[in-house]
């Protein structure tokens, strides 16, 4: 097997693992639509209950699209990472019945630390918001990879 196409197995097997224990997600529907190392696509359709005073969708459920998005991304590679640091500029409302994709990619990976970047779009393709994670490794692994 291809040092990639194992990569992409490990991947593959870690976002399973991830959404099985990921009861945050579950509950509000956000669903792995890809994964791969270093990278993460989720999705979200907002409901009546995610909507503020303003009749926009609460940012506490766009910044944890984003969160969740970062999450898979960076562990991707089996290493167990937590966030260590983010922040998100919000751009545009989303509204009940949008579907929103956060698109998360790797973009520094060094020794324990990475930095990721993830866009937040409406099902027309329009940016609603960005957001930036820094992470940590921490000890363990998600999944046991053969040989262990």
């Amino acid at each position: 097997m291809s040092p990639t196409r194992k990569a992409q197995d490990l991947a593959e097997a870690v976002g399973r693992e991830m959404y099985r224990r990921d009861r945050t997600s579950q509950y509000l529907g956000i669903a792995l639509e890809e994964i791969r190392p270093g990278y993460a696509r989720m999705r979200l359709r907002v409901g009546e209950e995610m909507v503020n005073g303003h009749g926009m969708c609460h940012g506490g459920f766009i910044f944890t699209l984003a969160d969740s998005a970062f999450a898979y991304s960076c562990n991707s590679h089996n290493h167990n990472a937590v966030a260590s640091g983010c922040t998100i500029e919000f751009l545009a409302p989303a509204h009940v019945g949008d579907v929103l994709t956060a698109v998360a990619e790797e973009r520094a990976l060094a020794g324990r630390s990475g930095i990721y970047d993830i866009d937040i779009a409406n099902q027309d393709g329009k940016r609603i918001a960005v957001f930036r994670g820094k992470s940590h490794r921490i000890q363990g692994e998600t999944v046991k990879t053969q040989g262990e």
